[in-house]
């Protein structure tokens, strides 16, 4: 589908106060939705859940693994699961809590992963998740977003709280750039385009979405015209506009905070060579590393991922 953008180019709501909101909301309305958080309740601001509905969170300390088997305990017992941590605690370090109490037994449990990729700043290597897209995308019948502002973090939130199964959300736990509208309605497995061209398609997630407005918008004054998608649901991938915009385009290019292995990169290229799109396709994001100690602007600059570098890389590709 196609969107109207916020036209403002600020900084909006810390993402990590959005979904408190928005869970705090749920949970006036519902009493059988529950709260987890490992031992991180005063970084993602849940304490506030702690305080408003003390029967309905739970601080289970540094255990993930056994938080994820509460979750699925909870979810049997006709309870509404979400829980908290950073990226890599809530994927990789509990990849087989999830995928068998939560995937095999047809379980409910919604996740936040905080901080992924570049925004996890200063808590370095350990705290550093590249690869946690390509991990959820691998548990049959998951779904897996990447949330690029407040406006679609909120909705993504509150409609998990609608359904059934494993979900997956990522995004930073501070303020990123407003992409869309306040009143802005959106739809799992559909992806958003958000600008028009002729040229290339640009097909981003996540906080780099703005990034791809922004090189579209510098492309645009050297000759090239980028049609831009926010693929917020990298699982389902939204394959039907994804072939619908590859028709014409000279090249496709792909943008997240992950490694480009099993991540956003790898959905589209399944997709293009399963249709056998014969289109030069080039996958932007992080490859073969790890983290590492720094500020969340220093990071970006050394995975390559901002504006000014997407933008050389993509000239590259394209000359």
């Amino acid at each position: 589908m196609t969107m109207e953008l916020s036209t403002k180019k600020e900084y909006g709501a810390e993402l990590r106060n959005v979904v408190v909101n928005r869970l705090e909301k749920l949970m006036e309305k519902n009493e059988r939705i529950i709260a987890l958080d490992a031992d991180l309740s005063a970084a993602s601001n849940w304490n506030k859940l702690a305080a408003a509905h003390p029967n309905q969170f739970i601080n289970v300390g540094v255990s993930e693994a056994n938080m994820v088997g509460m979750a699925s305990g909870l979810s049997i017992a006709g309870f509404t699961p979400f829980i908290h941590s950073f990226g890599p605690f809530v994927t990789r370090r509990v990849f087989d809590q999830l995928y068998l109490s939560g995937g095999y037994a047809k379980t409910t449990i919604n996740i936040y992963g905080s901080d992924p990729g570049f925004a996890v700043g200063p808590n370095g290597g350990t705290h550093t998740t590249l690869e946690d897209v390509a991990l959820m995308r691998s548990i049959p019948y998951s779904v897996v977003c990447d949330a690029c502002d407040a406006t679609q973090m909120d909705w993504i939130i509150a409609e998990f709280s609608r359904r059934e199964g494993i979900h997956y959300v990522r995004g930073n736990r501070k303020s990123v750039h407003d992409i869309y509208p306040a009143d802005a309605q959106f739809e799992l497995g559909k992806g958003n385009v958000l600008r028009e061209g002729t040229d290339g398609l640009l097909v981003a997630s996540g906080q780099l979405v703005y990034e791809a407005l922004e090189v579209a918008n510098r492309l645009e004054k050297t000759g090239v015209s980028l049609t831009v998608i926010d693929m917020f649901t990298i699982k389902p991938l939204d394959e039907a506009l994804l072939l619908k915009e590859c028709q014409g385009k000279k090249f496709v290019v792909t943008l997240e905070n992950h490694s480009i292995t099993g991540g956003l990169g790898s959905a589209v290229a399944e997709v293009m060579a399963e249709h056998q799109l014969a289109i030069p396709l080039k996958r932007i994001g992080v490859s073969e590393r790890f983290g590492e100690v720094g500020t969340p602007d220093y990071l970006q600059e050394a995975f390559g991922l901002t504006t000014e570098a997407i933008e050389e890389k993509i000239e590259n590709f394209i000359q």
